[in-house]
C-alpha cells in the first residue's frame, strides 16, 4: 500500500513537470511534442523513478537508470537529488546536478547549469534552490549554499555565496544586484544588468572628471584652433594623438555592448 501511494506521488509530481512546460516554453505546442520532444522533461521522468529506487535503498538500478538518463539527455541528475514539482529543464543540454542537491519547486533551469560541489568533502555538498528560482545558461552554482525564493540567476554566472530571497545575481564571482521597482519576468533571464560596465562606466566618468580639473588649473596651450576647427575629419583625427583615439574607441564601445 504504501508503495502504492510512493508510485502515485511521483505520478501526480509528473503530471505537474509536463503542465508546466505550455507555461514556461511558449513553443511547446502540443501534448505529443512534449512527451516526444523535450529532453528536460525526460530527465525529469528518468529521475523521479531513479530517485524513488534510491530512496528505497536499491543499489546500482538508480545510477544506471540516471546514466541511462545522461546518454539519453545529455543531462545528468544523480538519482539522490531532491527537485520539487513543477521544475522545467529547458534544453537542458550539459545541465549537472549533483547528489545532495535540492531543487525547490517551480524552479526553472537553462542549459549548461551545474549544481555541484565545491571538494570532497561528505555530507551535505551541494546547493539548494528555493521556489521559483530562476538559473540562465552556463551558470554554475557551487558547494552548500542556500539560494532563497525566487532568485534569479545571470547566464554565466558563479554563485560561490548564499542568496537572500527575491534577489537577482549576476557576474563571476556572482553578485546581488537588487531590481527596485522592476518585476523580472521568469523568461527574460537576459534583462540583466552589466555590474562590470557600470563600474568601468563609473571610472570613466571620474577619471574625465579629473583631467577636467587638471585641464583647469593648467595654463592654456597655443593652439591654432581656427586650423583644427574648419580642417577636415581626417586631418582632425590625425592631430589627435593615436592612443587617445584607440583607447576612447575601445571604451565606447565595449559600453555601447553592454546596453549602457
Amino acid at each position: 500500500m504504501r508503495l502504492f501511494q510512493e508510485a502515485m506521488a511521483v505520478f501526480k509530481t509528473l503530471v505537474k513537470d509536463f503542465r508546466i512546460v505550455f507555461e514556461r516554453d511558449p513553443a511547446a505546442r502540443s501534448w505529443l511534442e512534449v512527451l516526444t520532444c523535450y529532453p528536460g522533461f525526460h530527465a525529469l521522468v528518468f529521475h523521479r523513478v531513479s530517485h524513488w529506487l534510491w530512496a528505497l535503498g536499491l543499489p546500482f538500478v538508480p545510477r544506471l537508470i540516471s546514466h541511462l538518463a545522461r546518454f539519453l539527455t545529455g543531462i545528468e541528475i544523480h538519482p539522490g537529488a531532491t527537485i520539487g514539482s513543477g521544475v522545467f529543464i529547458d534544453h537542458g543540454m550539459g545541465v549537472v546536478i549533483g547528489e545532495t542537491a535540492i531543487v525547490g519547486d517551480y524552479a526553472l533551469i537553462y542549459q549548461g547549469v551545474t549544481l555541484g560541489g565545491t571538494g570532497k568533502e561528505s555530507g551535505k555538498r551541494h546547493p539548494t534552490l528555493g521556489d521559483n528560482v530562476v538559473v540562465g545558461a552556463g551558470a554554475k552554482v557551487l558547494g552548500n549554499i542556500q539560494i532563497g525564493h525566487n532568485v534569479r540567476i545571470g547566464a554565466g554566472s558563479v554563485v560561490l555565496r548564499e542568496v537572500p530571497s527575491d534577489c537577482t545575481v549576476v557576474g563571476v564571482p556572482g553578485r546581488i544586484v537588487f531590481r527596485s521597482g522592476e518585476r523580472v519576468d521568469a523568461l527574460e533571464h537576459g534583462r540583466l544588468p552589466d555590474s562590470e560596465a557600470q563600474v568601468i562606466r563609473a571610472l570613466v566618468d571620474r577619471i574625465e572628471a579629473l583631467e577636467q580639473q587638471v585641464g583647469d588649473l593648467q595654463p592654456p596651450a597655443e593652439q591654432p584652433i581656427f586650423v583644427i576647427a574648419s580642417a577636415s575629419t581626417e586631418l582632425r583625427e590625425a592631430l589627435t594623438p593615436a592612443s587617445c583615439r584607440i583607447k576612447d574607441r575601445v571604451i565606447e564601445e565595449f559600453l555601447d555592448g553592454s546596453g549602457i
